[in-house]
């Protein structure tokens, strides 16, 4: 149990570099996966377009929001845009730094998947071959076929076992044009992704450093006061239930030894630590309002510190104590019956 505590913590204290590593494991399991997927075109003109673009969209959709699913950032995002406003506002510049972060991790999977689809070239080739321009490539002045039987024809150019169109066009001909289609149009869409991921990695702290810095800085604070605060309940349910537990059995000890001679035991010295960690909150009742205070109400982020003296007077704006010591009130009364 002391390996995985140590292994978990671990994982939290770097949880960027976690995060990242499970985009990257992600990405290269999309690539996977396509290579395993068993890709078969209707070959229908009613269909084709559908199965092809259904393919190329569907699941790096399906991938982003699974990016955004395993990350933990997600519910805490959530919880911060929809919390009240309470004694601490929100700022909107915040919550869309954290909303990019997460969404850049989550696009690495969807990107690569549709990168190495387009680069395949089955699903244009399946998707738009009815398209193909027969009047360059082939023959387009064939007399036996009217416009919707040719198109019946041209569906089935990535079925080469049932492709009965050779006069018309040949098969190796059309396949070759769209592949190359789709091969420049996902070189592109390379070229287009690693030119925004640069522009935004790079350039945007340039431009708005200041705002950059401060919501990246309030971002890790939501962050860790939300850990914090776990672990905190945590500690102080732990420390009640054993409070609980103990006066439990002290108690079924008691009714037991009340007909003997036998002294009750005493309570052991944990239990007064355990009662120090309650912070003064020992019923239900008063945890259960804690708990919705801080969600309706939390803090602000503007701490108080303690009054002290200085040499030129008291250190809160030169501001005299509102009651004076002892000995200046005795002094004051003495002179005020003189």
């Amino acid at each position: 149990m002391d390996k995985f505590r140590m292994i978990f913590q671990f994982l939290q204290s770097n949880q960027e570099s976690f995060m990242n590593g499970i985009c990257g494991i992600m990405a290269l399991a999309s690539a996977q996966i396509y290579s395993a997927f068993d890709f078969n075109c209707p070959c229908l003109p009613s269909y084709n377009l559908v199965y092809g673009l259904g393919i190329l969209l569907v699941p790096p959709f399906i991938l982003f929001l699974l990016g955004f699913v395993l990350n933990n950032n997600v519910s805490m995002l959530a919880e911060e845009w929809r919390r009240p406003r309470g004694q601490r506002g929100k700022d909107p510049a915040v919550l869309r730094y954290m909303f990019c972060s997460m969404a850049q991790r989550a696009m690495i999977a969807p990107v690569v998947w549709v990168s190495v689809t387009l680069l395949d070239g089955k699903c244009i080739t399946c998707a738009f071959c009815t398209s193909v321009p027969v009047e360059a490539l082939g023959n387009a002045s064939h007399p036996s076929l009217s416009q919707g039987e040719m198109k019946q024809v041209l569906a089935r150019i990535p079925c080469k076992e049932i492709y009965d169109g050779q006069e018309l066009i040949a098969n190796e001909v059309a396949v070759r044009y769209l592949r190359c289609i789709s091969q420049a149009l996902g070189w592109c869409f390379v070229l287009l992704i690693t030119t925004l991921a640069f522009l935004v990695r790079s350039l945007r702290p340039c431009f708005t450093q200041a705002a950059f810095l401060k919501s990246r800085y309030w971002s890790h604070y939501i962050d860790i006061e939300r850990k914090l605060f776990d672990e905190t309940c945590a500690e102080h349910a732990r420390s009640f239930a054993k409070v609980c537990i103990q006066q439990f059995f002290e108690g079924m000890s008691t009714d037991l030894t009340a007909g003997h001679c036998h002294l009750p035991r005493k309570a052991p010295a944990d239990a007064g630590e355990a009662a120090e960690k309650l912070l003064g909150i020992t019923d239900r009742g008063t945890m259960n309002t804690a708990l919705k205070s801080w969600h309706r109400c939390k803090p602000p982020l503007h701490l108080h510190p303690p009054a002290l003296p200085s040499g030129n007077g008291w250190a809160g704006g030169g501001q005299p104590p509102a009651h004076p010591p002892a000995p200046q009130r005795e002094m004051a009364v003495y002179y005020s019956r003189v």
